[in-house]
């Protein structure tokens, strides 16, 4: 018997059969530099581990509301207004199952079968996937140095259909670091509402930013749906908790849609994501940020040497995209060879551009910045060999 169809419209995630490997060279005795997975080496803050410890020890372990924890809810809705300057009433927040949670829900309420989805590309390979699922068709607009690696509002009116139903945007993007001014989003947003379409911003990156001032769209308009997580700038990835914010009519349906698909997210985590918001927390987490730019800074430096760097210095998360067209035309065997060769473990273009994924690769400064300078001297001994 046949699976479901739209099972066969997901593409494997490469860069996990690639960690797999790196993990078997490490676990043989080789000195692998992990610049491939989107998780830096700090730990979770400690003010947030010791309320999780305490959750659990006072028996925080029940459901909670579907939408979640209400002092979460609230937490959430402080933050938004504390940094951001954005008035959002707590009943339109959904604390969901780590930011693909949020956008199992918001690509089941947005889309279904023959709507399209605007979205640029290079993204994040899950985005496409989840609005595949929902049986949406989605438009990949390729993007480069003269859009800011960003769907715009030109490029969003140009490519909006008849059908077309959603426009997603990710600032800062992954995989290229990269981010829309208030202006820019501005005038998307304006765009997509001139056309009676929905908004989705995946923000799950704020706060991660260097050139550019943090930014919620949050602030521009209530009619946004707006995805984050903890597992970023908070540094909980294995608590799996984010969030959804919906324009008010949305609340009620996306409430009965995460009753049904997921209960609730998880409640220890809940409690101890509250931590998250105290000036403790902020301290270290501002500290934490401080440091990735200073890495981004480091290996920009040691790619500009190699003639590698990009053009477009990325302004926020903790990505490089780069153009390696100079040396390969075949992004995953040029992976795996530098694995191979050198133990250093970076992720193929292919798994985030539909157009040009072949000639580039990404880079996490996830490490330190001593073991970013060593990967950059093995990548030169590399290409060097041709």
């Amino acid at each position: 018997m046949p699976w479901n169809s739209r099972v066969a419209r997901v593409a494997p995630f490469r860069v996990m059969s690639l960690l797999e490997t790196a993990q078997a060279r490490e676990a043989a005795g080789h000195d692998v530099i992990h610049l491939e997975v989107g998780e830096p080496d700090f730990p979770t803050p400690e003010p947030v581990v010791a309320a999780g410890g305490e959750a659990l020890a006072a028996g925080h372990t029940r459901y909670t509301p579907a939408a979640g924890l209400p002092a979460l809810r609230e937490a959430i809705a402080g933050h938004y207004a504390e940094h951001f300057g954005a008035e959002v009433d707590p009943a339109r927040i959904l604390v969901t199952p780590g930011a693909s949670g949020a956008l199992l829900l918001a690509s089941q309420l947005l889309v279904g079968p023959g709507d399209r989805v605007l979205m640029a590309d290079p993204n994040y390979p899950c985005n496409r996937h989840f609005m595949a699922l929902a049986g949406a068709e989605v438009d990949a607009v390729p993007v480069g140095d003269e859009s800011g690696w960003q769907l715009d509002a030109e490029l969003v009116a140009r490519h909006w259909r008849d059908d077309t139903r959603l426009a997603m945007l990710a600032s800062p993007s992954n995989p290229t670091g990269h981010m829309l001014d208030a202006e820019q989003l501005a005038g998307v947003a304006a765009t997509v509402a001139a056309r009676e379409g929905h908004l989705l911003v995946d923000e799950i990156y704020q706060g991660l930013c260097f050139d550019l001032p943090s930014l919620s769209v949050a602030s521009l308009t209530p009619d946004a749906f707006v995805v984050n997580s903890f597992s970023k700038y908070f540094g909980m990835t294995g608590w799996r908790l984010g969030w959804l914010l919906a324009p008010q009519a949305a609340v009620e349906p996306l409430t009965r849609l995460a009753q049904n698909v997921f209960l609730a997210a998880p409640t220890p985590a809940q409690h101890a994501a509250l931590a998250a918001f105290t000036p403790e927390c902020r301290g270290i987490l501002e500290a934490r940020r401080v440091e990735l730019g200073r890495r981004r800074d480091a290996l920009l430096a040691g790619l500009a040497r190699l003639g590698l760097a990009p053009s477009l210095p990325p302004q926020g998360a903790f990505y490089l995209w780069l153009d390696i067209s100079r040396y390969s035309d075949d992004s995953q065997a040029f992976c795996q060879r530098l694995l191979e060769e050198e133990n250093v473990a970076i992720t193929p273009g292919i798994d985030f551009a539909l157009s040009g994924g072949e000639h580039h690769v990404r880079i996490a400064f996830t490490t330190g910045i001593a073991r970013l300078e060593e990967a950059v001297s093995r990548l030169e001994r590399f290409l060097a060999r041709g």
